[in-house]
């Protein structure tokens, strides 16, 4: 496999010690490849350089829909069908407001899961590698790629910051689920 790649994990059992081992990693410019934890962790997502143009591109997306949903609306309502109701004006602009928030909020919420979803490369029957199975439930791991660090030094930054496993394996020793 041309893709194989030697990677270096360092598993934590909390939080705390994650971010410390991550500041200090931040601190001696040693390059790391993504960090897995159970849940959201801020300061790493702040800190880890790797930014996303969803908002951008969803922003798009609402200004796109809402610009397409008021042309449907003027259209239906003024242009091929108008009808008269009693006197009143058929292109009554404050009766499209509430039906355009709502197919604007319902278009970018379809929108950005297909886009979030297409860029991750999850879709139905698709496995994912997990690199520690722990990632997922209660264990905290940072990724290095082999190639781009000194090996040795890492795993002895992380037997100092406290890391309880320092695990090291090929891409495709990595279990797809």
């Amino acid at each position: 496999m041309e893709d194989d790649k030697k990677r270096l994990l360092g598993v934590f059992d909390g939080e705390e010690p994650l971010v410390q081992a991550f500041r200090k990693f931040k601190q001696e410019n040693v390059e790391i490849s993504d960090v897995f934890t159970p849940f959201p962790i801020h300061e790493v997502l702040e800190n880890h350089g790797k930014k996303t143009r969803i908002i951008t591109v969803s922003w798009f997306y609402g200004f796109f829909a809402a610009a397409a949903v008021l042309a449907f609306l003027y259209y239906t309502a003024v242009i091929d069908w108008p009808l008269n109701y009693g006197g009143k004006p058929s292109s009554a602009f404050p009766s499209f407001i509430v039906i355009t928030l709502i197919l604007t909020i319902f278009s970018v919420t379809i929108l950005s899961l297909f886009t979030f979803s297409a860029r991750a490369r999850i879709w139905p029957n698709v496995g994912k590698p997990v690199c520690h199975e722990g990632a997922t439930d209660d264990k905290f791991v940072i990724m290095f790629d082999t190639e781009k660090v000194d090996a040795e030094k890492v795993k002895q930054l992380l037997k100092d910051l406290g890391a309880v496993e320092i695990i090291e394996k090929q891409d495709s020793e990595t279990p797809i689920v």
